[in-house]
């Protein structure tokens, strides 16, 4: 790898987990991955000391920027007319497998990847349009939750029900509307968020009956059996997020400490940088931290936390922010268990704890309010005579 007009130089040893020695960066990002060699350390001085980084950071930057796992694409890698100038992925010189020699290893682990982003982006946005012009009734959707745009036909994630294709694992699961398909039921792309190009089923229907049971109640609010129904759906929400918080903290418990601290430090605060607020809410609460103001971010004060911490701390943190963001990008659930059973936690044990604390603190609140309360005597009248 070769920086135009720079003095920094990669080996082919140092670059056998990234773009293949003697090749160059595309010239838009020579001068990100040139940044990404240096770490700016401020001692007092107006100008900040450079300091050179290992040859690691810059590995991470070029597989999180450059290199693009291709087995996750959505277009056809085989498709040479998708964009014309670039043919077919498969005949590509820039993918890491047309390299075996260099890239033999890396290719067990990984998969074949894309080494030209810019590419790699043309095609996606090539699929996604030849996807809507040969199914003009696919509803574009985005992951990312908002108002919807004037005049943009991208529905925000609060417009739509997803529909899951796993299995429920119980019948309450089964009982979701998630798990359910309607007569509304329809398919949609994804075109703003992440998973561009990915096909979902959809319900976006505000007046269907089972993923919106609300509107369709008419006027649900004051009907009982309705307002039951959601204050029980809301207490297995209630469940289920406090097992997955409890889950959470056992895995952290688990992990052992190996890394070295700078290490860790490292790949921690990159991670954390990675969670969006809501996240990074979760993950500096499960570490007692919280805002002193509003305005404040909750991900700069967990920063600050975690160059003040233990090689232990760190190491949890890290795990807990690798589950929280492949949760994110995922399905949440499954993530959590297999983190859950490579860390041997017992889940069903966790679950069963947290749904006893909600009864014990159920029971305890009824019996608050079943308690009557003493009546309040009215004091007694004074007469003159009596006074006098």
């Amino acid at each position: 790898m070769r920086f135009r007009d720079s003095s920094v130089r990669c080996s082919a040893l140092e670059c056998s987990d990234g773009v293949p020695a003697g090749s160059e960066l595309p010239a838009d990002q020579q001068e990100q991955a040139l940044s990404a060699c240096f770490k700016e350390v401020y001692n007092g001085e107006h100008k900040p000391a450079r300091i050179l980084l290992p040859v690691r950071n810059l590995q991470f930057w070029i597989e999180s920027n450059v290199l693009l796992v291709l087995k996750s694409a959505p277009f056809d890698k085989r498709d040479a007319q998708l964009v014309s100038t670039a043919g077919s992925c498969a005949d590509c010189i820039k993918r890491t497998g047309h390299n075996k020699l260099l890239f033999g290893d890396d290719l067990g682990r990984q998969g074949d990847r894309c080494t030209d982003p810019k590419c790699y982006q043309a095609k996606l946005a090539a699929h996604v349009a030849k996807a809507v012009a040969a199914k003009p009734e696919l509803v574009q959707i985005s992951t990312a939750y908002g108002t919807q745009k004037e005049g943009s036909p991208v529905l925000p994630r609060n417009k739509y029900t997803a529909i899951r294709d796993d299995k429920p694992k119980s019948n309450d699961e089964a009982k979701r509307p998630e798990f359910k398909v309607c007569k509304f039921t329809t398919d949609a792309i994804v075109t703003e968020g992440s998973d561009i190009g990915t096909i979902y089923k959809v319900c976006k229907n505000p007046d269907c009956p089972i993923h919106h049971p609300k509107k369709a109640n008419g006027n649900g609010a004051n009907d009982a059996a309705f307002n039951a129904e959601q204050e029980k759906r809301r207490r297995e929400e209630a469940i289920a997020n406090a097992t997955g918080l409890r889950v959470l903290s056992a895995i952290s418990a688990a992990v052992p400490v190996r890394l070295m601290k700078r290490d860790l430090l490292f790949v921690a605060e990159r991670m954390v940088n990675l969670l969006d607020e809501n996240r990074a809410a979760i993950l500096a609460k499960q570490h007692g931290i919280k805002k002193a103001k509003e305005n404040e971010s909750v991900g700069k004060i967990f920063t600050a936390f975690l160059r003040r911490a233990d090689e232990s701390t760190l190491g949890r943190a890290v795990v807990e922010a690798v589950v929280l963001l492949t949760a994110s990008r995922g399905n949440a659930s499954h993530v959590l268990r297999d983190a859950a059973e490579f860390y041997k936690v017992d889940v069903a044990a966790v679950t069963t704890q947290v749904k006893q604390e909600f009864a014990a603190k159920e029971k305890a609140k009824a019996a608050k309010t079943a308690t009557p309360k003493p009546a309040v005597k009215a004091p007694a009248k004074v007469t003159k005579r009596a006074a006098a």
